[in-house]
């Protein structure tokens, strides 16, 4: 567990044993609402023991990731010919083979380097060892959005975590979901950014993370399966404590969201504006139909009911909630769930859990999930009547 926090991209110290456990209860409480969950670690250990072409699979990862080089300074002719075997790929292979499967998973979350160094005594060779760790892989909700179109890799602005993006299109692939597309270069785009708002718009965010080259992306690779985009532009503020659209805003219901109440309004310094894109029905193609409207306006104008939230509960995380539909809501912030559940707009309940030990690391229970399979709620409802679809 790093112990630079800032280094980390870590808000304050973690209590990494707490946090450990309150992210378990948080994953019971999503089971125990009906969702399917699983974590990365479930993922890369599935059929690892019983079937071998998952073991080999997890072990060709797990070689990517660990790196033999020898000391600056050393060349290898400097080494017995015995020992240059012990960089070579051949080795690497032997070594992972033999390692179990929690071995195995730990390599590719760590990102080892094994530095060699003669010593001319004993075994002949001493090592020393640096690591890389995804330390902010907890954080699943960045690597990628599900549109209407399906699953799209992002592209993350913090070069430490870019291999996060690789090993979450390993678990999927494994899972058997397809990947609709990517964003490359020089888009950028985090999760923590987009919200869908049913089949007809979605809105990402642009600011310090994402861009809006992602945007043209996602629209110009038709990736977003939805009639409508709005970008919402942060040009004024480009906080790290509101790096991502899920920060300052989210959605409650089908009329209701809650907004961070210091980007209200056209006289606030830090307001967000909208640009909107509508598909043209003719040739497919996203064109400009407004520009730079307020983000209130713009979602009082979409039928929403905003319920406000202080700038006091927006730093405790109130904003960073996760919507499990049908009214049920997961908050880590007690004062501001009683502020929604009170408000007249919001049908539905909050659940408010202990998640502080993560919070520690930047991010709240949005931040830490990913969901990667909707279904309509026309669907659920016609389920429901007997008339929709069942599996």
């Amino acid at each position: 567990m790093p112990v630079l926090c800032r280094g980390s991209l870590y808000e304050r110290p973690v209590n990494i044993d707490t946090a450990q456990a309150q992210h378990a209860a948080f994953r019971e409480t999503l089971r125990a609402h009906g969702v399917r969950v699983l974590t990365v670690r479930e993922i890369l250990a599935f059929g690892v023991e019983e079937r071998m072409g998952a073991r080999v699979e997890l072990e060709d990862l797990a070689a990517e990731t660990l790196t033999y080089k020898l000391a600056q300074g050393t060349k290898e002719s400097d080494l017995a010919e015995s020992d240059r075997y012990y960089l070579s790929n051949e080795y690497k292979r032997r070594v992972v083979s033999a390692m179990g499967t929690s071995q195995l998973i730990e390599i590719c979350l760590i990102n080892p380097t094994v530095t060699l160094i003669p010593s001319y005594r004993d075994t002949g060779l001493t090592a020393s060892y640096t690591f890389e760790p995804l330390s902010n892989l907890v954080y699943t909700r960045d690597q990628q959005i599900t549109t209407c179109k399906g699953i799209v890799m992002g592209r993350l602005r913090s070069q430490q975590r870019q291999r996060e993006v690789d090993l979450m299109r390993y678990c999927f692939r494994k899972l058997g979901l397809p990947i609709a597309g990517d964003i490359v270069e020089p888009g950028y785009l985090e999760g923590g950014d987009f919200f869908p708002l049913g089949q007809d718009l979605a809105l990402v965010g642009v600011g310090l993370r994402s861009n809006v080259e992602a945007c043209q992306q996602l629209m110009d690779k038709d990736l977003l399966g939805t009639r409508r985009l709005g970008v919402v532009r942060d040009d004024f503020d480009r906080d790290q404590d509101r790096m991502h659209l899920d920060c300052v805003f989210s959605v409650l219901g089908e009329d209701c969201c809650i907004m961070l109440e210091t980007i209200m309004g056209e006289d606030s310094s830090k307001r967000r504006l909208v640009d909107e894109y509508i598909r043209d029905k003719t040739s497919g193609k996203y064109k400009l139909a407004r520009q730079g409207v307020e983000f209130a306006a713009f979602m009082k104008g979409e039928g929403y009911s905003i319920v406000p939230i202080t700038h006091e509960h927006q730093l405790a995380y109130a904003c960073n909630v996760l919507n499990l539909g049908k009214g049920r809501i997961i908050s880590v912030h007690q004062p501001s769930a009683r502020q929604i559940v009170k408000h007249e707009a919001f049908k539905g309940d909050v659940q408010v859990l202990d998640f502080s030990s993560v919070t520690s690391m930047y991010g709240s229970v949005h931040c830490a999930s990913q969901v990667v399979r909707r279904v309509p709620s026309r669907f659920v409802q016609q389920t429901a009547n007997g008339t929709g679809p069942t599996n």
